[in-house]
């Protein structure tokens, strides 16, 4: 019980000091996050990611949760960019193209020359709506952030 209470005063204690230095928009990109992340994204986050450092970036680069989105923001489908001859780097990403994609029939591969792998999440319209870099993760992470994110008319699990 005592070390659980200290685990939360102390991602309490990151979560405040994180939220007052906010890096800029290139800063977030460059770290693999961008402005249209909630912070609540960031606490759920840190529930799979256990890298403090990893999730305090996500932190000074979120957007506070407003009473009107309580519900977490879901996209209608994705597409998984990534560069071909850099994907022996990525043996997660290749994983989860090769045996977790198509749980997903809303996510798209997309070959471009020299990009780091990236979830470029779409819209109803088919728009661009979020790009989140995905370099790091693990194959369970991919796979839990897009149970969350895509809506459950667009994933088969």
């Amino acid at each position: 019980m005592g070390s659980l209470l200290i685990y939360a005063i102390a991602l309490l204690a990151i979560q405040l000091g994180s939220r007052a230095e906010h890096l800029s928009s290139k800063e977030c990109e460059n770290l693999g996050f961008t402005g249209l992340a909630l912070c609540s994204d960031c606490n759920t986050f840190a529930e799979y990611v256990k890298d403090q450092e990893l999730v305090s970036d996500c932190l000074k680069c979120c957007t506070e949760d407003s009473d009107d989105s309580m519900s977490k923001i879901t996209y209608s489908g994705a597409v998984l960019e990534v560069c071909m001859r850099k994907l022996v780097f990525y043996p997660e990403i290749v994983g989860f193209i090769e045996e977790e994609k198509e749980k997903f029939p809303s996510i798209k591969v997309q070959y471009a020359f020299n990009s780091p792998p990236k979830l470029i999440m779409l819209d109803d319209d088919g728009q661009h709506k979020e790009t989140i870099r995905v370099d790091n993760w693990k194959r369970e992470h991919i796979l839990q952030f897009l149970r969350e994110k895509l809506k459950p008319t667009s994933a088969a699990i």
